[in-house]
């Protein structure tokens, strides 16, 4: 195995030890992008000169293209920011940097992270090293896909219903959707603003808690940041779930999910009941409006976030036109990919005059139901559980015609940004030779509690440590 296939931790004990130097780690890495990035496409832009210095070494991080870079085009995988160039950092960014982690590029996704397979980017689609055929999953498919492929260390991503948690399922990696308000937003280019989340995507679950305690914690520079105190996520991951109240949700395995999923799962299950925890089916009722629910209030927000791309402050602006109002529709219509103008148009008709109790209101109450379901199954259980998605990475070209399809994927992940809830995915087997998600699943700011959850799975079982061949299309790695 080469150095870029390893975590970030036993890289740190390598370099410790004074058996590698993190010159060696971050130049494998940069050879595996050299090798392997013409046929997964996880980048939209490199930037390969990683400073050394910091507690990280400048250990190579994939970070998605959504967020803001001092002095590095930030594009949201759009056309109309083709060429913007922030002229500031994003906190989490400011906090990496801090810590000596280097980033190596912005990560390919689904334009303004509307999407669950980054086909819908306005560049290139990005692949699944698994199967060069098949889609990585979306929004931020480029960052699962380079941690998955070698081509990064760790990587971060945003979900705003599913966009690390259900990539990282298809990649074979691990997804973290923390709380909302438990990683600052400055700096990331607004979607659904009541639901984005950045979070990390790494190899294993103590990566994923080294990084959350990097990023993590309170940001006046963002008004829905909380002052929650962060715990020691890494020291609390190692200990064991004896004794832990587990709900298996019954809706999460019902019809839509895959048998082979079905079957990882309830392996799962019979792992953890081994390590001592307590585990029993449970309902969450209101599951199956969540994604009705999801694809109104979403859209609705965003028809908002996304009116200041008018080709006036920044980004794209249409040429020949004639007057400013025809110059607003040009920009719009040339800048803008077409799933980006359909959920635009979504949710301007959702929130115009006439419809807005009869949709994106009713929208918010059922979204207040689904929370009282997590908030009822909470009072009894410590983590839920399901699959991350209900199926494996479907073939590219698979669902584009078809948006309800697409949308289906992030069935599971949904319900808990409307919650706004913390999620975990990490791999739990898989089915026809593609890598199947365990999503576990916690009450607000119990991030430790689902990282040690996912940490007993992972210290019991294999899944993890497997790595993609890259073979499909174009042939091996």
């Amino acid at each position: 195995m080469s150095l870029c296939d390893l975590t970030v931790h036993e890289v740190l004990d390598l370099i410790k030890s004074g058996e590698v130097s993190a010159k060696e780690v971050r130049e494998s890495v940069l050879a595996r992008i050299e090798k392997v990035e013409s046929r997964v496409c996880s980048y939209i832009t490199m930037t390969p000169e990683l400073d050394s210095d910091g507690a990280f070494h400048g250990l190579p991080l994939a970070l998605k293209d959504n967020i803001c870079t001092r002095g590095v085009r930030t594009t949201c995988g759009s056309r109309i920011l083709e060429h913007f160039v922030p002229p500031y950092d994003a906190t989490v960014v400011t906090r990496l940097k801090a810590q000596g982690i280097g980033i190596v590029g912005k990560t390919n996704m689904d334009e303004f992270a509307m999407g669950s397979s980054c086909e819908n980017s306005a560049f290139f689609p990005t692949r699944n090293p698994w199967d060069l055929d098949r889609v990585p999953g979306g929004s931020s498919g480029g960052s699962a896909a380079a941690v998955a492929a070698g081509e990064a260390m760790w990587a971060l991503g945003s979900d705003t219903g599913g966009s690390v948690r259900q990539p990282a399922s298809f990649c074979g990696v691990v997804g973290l959707k923390p709380t909302y308000g438990r990683v600052s937003r400055y700096g990331l280019v607004a979607f659904a603003s009541s639901l984005d989340q950045i979070g990390p995507i790494t190899r294993d679950v103590l990566d994923s808690a080294i990084l959350l305690s990097v990023i993590a914690g309170h940001d006046p520079l963002d008004s829905t940041s909380a002052p929650v105190p962060v715990p020691d996520y890494v020291q609390d991951v190692r200990r064991d779930v004896k004794g832990l109240k587990v709900g298996l949700v019954r809706e999460y395995l019902g019809q839509g999910t895959e048998d082979g999923v079905r079957s990882c799962i309830l392996k799962a299950v019979e792992v953890l009941t081994d390590l001592g925890a307590h585990v029993e089916e449970v309902s969450l009722p209101h599951t199956a409006y969540a994604l009705d629910a999801y694809y109104l209030i979403a859209p609705a927000e965003a028809s908002s976030n996304l009116a200041r791309y008018d080709g006036v402050k920044y980004g794209y602006r249409a040429e020949g036109a004639v007057g400013l109002l025809d110059m607003y529709q040009r920009t719009r219509r040339e800048g803008f990919g077409e799933e980006v103008k359909r959920r635009i148009m979504l949710g301007t008709y959702a929130l115009s005059s006439g419809y807005y109790d009869a949709y994106y209101l009713r929208a918010q109450k059922v979204r207040t139901l689904i929370r009282m379901d997590f908030q009822k199954a909470f009072s009894e259980y410590d983590v839920l559980l399901g699959p991350t998605a209900p199926t494996v990475a479907f073939r590219a070209g698979e669902r584009t015609s078809d948006p309800l399809s697409m949308y289906l994927s992030d069935v599971c992940t949904i319900p808990i940004n409307l919650a706004g809830i913390p999620a975990v995915s990490i791999p739990c087997g898989f089915s026809g030779g593609l890598p199947v998600g365990l999503q576990i699943i916690g009450k607000p700011f119990s991030e430790a509690i689902i990282l040690r959850a996912a940490y007993a799975f992972e210290s019991s079982t294999d899944h993890h440590k497997n790595r993609p061949a890259l073979t499909g299309e174009g042939g091996e790695a």
